[in-house]
């Protein structure tokens, strides 16, 4: 970086404000991972304090100050470059942090946390009613930060724009109208095929211990490294980058359902090797942080689907797997174990979901959490309106509110605007996959032998180390040569389950 005392100043105070966020993180983690249920809300009041404290240094004047001076220094005439990068990402967030004040942070920051404890009981007890005035407070808080943000179109623009910068709602529908138009007649082929997998074979007595081991060496093998990152056990899976040499990933075990671990680690795992691949010398500047949540969850989908249920990866892990777990996989091939595996059905659980009816679980999320923000439904009503989405798009209805509504810690812990990102995610993946495959080669060959590592090393170069030198819409077509599309998604899911379900 150019030898310039205001910009030098300007990093400092970036970096000091990611080691208030850095310990705020760890503060959640720590709350969602080992924190005894009676510090819960002193918990609440340690991270609304510091949330506070980094809003101060957000918007502090003299921030707004070097900003200015630097926007007209030669420093911002390459908005790619480090130093254009930052100026140009640190005065987006300086402008968007100061419409918003200091107390609806904090309160925001509070009961999120508190939102999150109310909604793991309501889970465990199946009682939306113990949890719907948590909700209620969170729903009317997001109303009012949409508001102080301020938005063109609609409410919900603003606070999508915390997680997917610079996209809009109306843009994501259409995308996601393009999808569902493309999925649906797939979905139905497959469910008129006739050709149904073994689902049973996942459902056996698969050890929690041994799935522990096997999730965590599969984990290592694909690239995620564990002297810099761990692995634990919490009600719903996430992934914390703290800083440089401290990435967590978590996931939770069924031991009569093997995909709910195994594919969560892997899903955390891509979050992890995208958090670990970052620029650690610009910790704390754009260059060295992700540029938006459904390019990280592309990493997440293409190391959890397009990876992790590939026949190529099995093959590759199937003598393990079967030694590993030899009662429950014993007199399995690894045929019916791959069909098993690929399942396509109507089900209950997002995370669980199949990769050709995943995305209809998104677009019920987004069009109610939409409907929250523009009171057009009042939070009393969700449950049945979750209920009466599930037989629109899936044909299915929960049996409990803990198996539907409940299912997601994201609207306890007020990440409102944030499930549109998985979808995304997945169309991102996909383009990105192809645009590798163009490069390096026919994959498949390389995860046959276990060999991850050219994958990883082209995402890293390609995406994970670019920071936010280029929005999520640039680097998409900067990697990919074109915008975003449906049509890489699309063709992968046809290709895939014509051949499994014999399709025409």
């Amino acid at each position: 970086m150019l030898n310039n005392p205001t910009f030098e100043k300007l990093c400092d105070h970036a970096r000091e404000v990611s080691l208030i966020q850095s310990i705020q993180e760890l503060l959640e983690w720590d709350e969602r991972v080992m924190l005894p249920p009676a510090g819960g809300s002193f918990r609440a009041e340690q991270v609304t304090f510091l949330s506070g404290q980094n809003h101060q240094r957000k918007t502090d004047p003299r921030l707004g100050e070097w900003l200015q001076e630097l926007a007209k220094s030669p420093l911002a005439s390459d908005p790619h470059s480090i130093e254009g990068a930052t100026i140009r990402q640190l005065q987006r967030e300086y402008d968007k942090k100061r419409k918003v004040p200091q107390e609806l942070v904090e309160a925001l920051t509070r009961e999120s946390i508190l939102g999150q404890q109310s909604w793991v009981e309501a889970r465990k007890n199946d009682d939306f009613s113990s949890f719907q005035p948590a909700l209620q407070k969170i729903v009317d808080l997001k109303r009012q930060q949409a508001h102080a943000i301020g938005f063109e179109d609609v409410p919900y623009d603003a606070l999508l724009d915390d997680f997917e910068p610079d996209n809009r709602t109306a843009n994501i529908s259409q995308i996601l109208a393009e999808l569902r138009q493309a999925l649906v007649p797939l979905v139905a082929e497959i469910a008129q095929s006739g050709r149904l997998p073994n689902r049973q074979i996942v459902r056996r007595s698969f050890p929690i211990d041994k799935q522990a081991a096997f999730g965590q060496s599969a984990a290592a093998q694909i690239g995620f490294d564990f002297k810099r990152g761990r692995l634990d056990v919490t009600h719903h899976p996430f992934c914390s980058g703290m800083g440089p040499g401290d990435c967590r990933i978590t996931t939770r075990y069924d031991e009569h359902f093997f995909p709910t671990a195994f594919f969560g680690i892997l899903h955390e795992a891509g979050h992890g090797i995208y958090e670990q691949g970052l620029r650690t010398e610009y910790f704390g500047l754009p260059p060295g942080q992700f540029v938006s949540l459904g390019i990280h969850e592309s990493q997440s989908r293409m190391w959890e689907n397009l990876v992790g249920r590939s026949r190529a990866f099995w093959e590759c892990f199937w003598p393990q797997a079967q030694t590993i777990f030899p009662t429950a996989l014993g007199d399995v091939t690894l045929d019916d174990f791959y069909f098993a595996i690929n399942d396509v059905h109507a089900s209950l659980i997002r995370v669980e979901a199949d990769e050709a009816t995943y995305n209809l679980h998104i677009i019920i999320r987004f069009e109610l959490e939409q409907a929250l923000i523009n009171q057009d439904l009042e939070v009393a009503d969700l449950p049945t309106a979750w209920n009466d989405k599930y037989r629109e798009y899936l044909g299915i209805e929960p049996p409990n509110n803990a198996d539907g509504v409940l299912q997601d810690i994201h609207w306890g812990s007020a990440a409102i605007g944030y499930f549109p990102t998985y979808s995304l995610g997945n169309l991102y993946a996909s383009q990105f996959f192809e645009a590798a495959i163009k490069e390096l080669g026919n994959l498949e060959d390389s995860f046959r032998v276990g060999d991850f590592a050219s994958l990883r090393d082209w995402l890293n170069t390609n995406i994970h180390q670019v920071g936010q030198c280029y929005s999520a819409a640039e680097l998409v077509e900067k990697v990919s040569g074109s915008p975003l599309t449906p049509t890489p998604l699309v063709n992968h899911l046809q290709d895939k389950y014509r051949k499994l379900y014999e399709l025409g």
